[in-house]
């Protein structure tokens, strides 16, 4: 292996999946308690994304996995048909829409108003643009050969 290879923005994609990974067992989400009919799911208090996301949870969990990926690839010199860190920040870019989407726009439980986010949405949130970031950042080293026009 050639850990020499690895640039900064490698180390920044597998540092964001890391800190991913670890937020989904933080609590994601709080019903507030001064409100006795706010609750997630039937339960109350704060909860993480592995308690409330069925499906979420485990796609979140394969995203964080996506930058370690990248580190190996690089590491061993695999070569690829695409351009290295393209795939990881198309990952990031899912992982980042799904976190969004489930914190901003609807978020889980009863009423959504009552629920707050806690640190470990931020984290998940967090984690995710560092690994869109150092993928970019990767991907955007190389330069793409072009095609003449008129081929496929």
């Amino acid at each position: 292996m050639q850990w020499s290879n690895l640039r900064r923005g490698e180390l920044v994609a597998a540092v964001g999946g890391v800190l991913l990974a670890i937020s989904i067992f933080v609590k994601w989400y709080e019903a507030r308690p001064e409100n006795r009919n706010a609750e997630i799911d039937g339960m109350k208090g704060t909860l993480s994304a592995w308690q409330v996301h069925g499906i979420m949870r485990f796609l979140l969990l394969l995203a964080a996995i996506a930058p370690i990926v990248l580190v190996y690839v690089i590491a061993r010199e695999h070569q690829l048909s695409w351009p290295r860190g393209e795939m990881t920040a198309v990952v990031g870019v899912a992982a980042l829409g799904l976190i969004f989407y489930n914190g901003i726009i609807d978020r889980p439980g009863n009423p959504p108003g009552e629920i707050e986010l806690e640190i470990g949405w931020y984290g998940a949130l967090l984690g995710s643009l560092l690994m869109v970031y150092g993928a970019f950042a990767r991907s955007a080293e190389f330069e793409r050969k072009r095609k003449p026009p008129g081929t496929i």
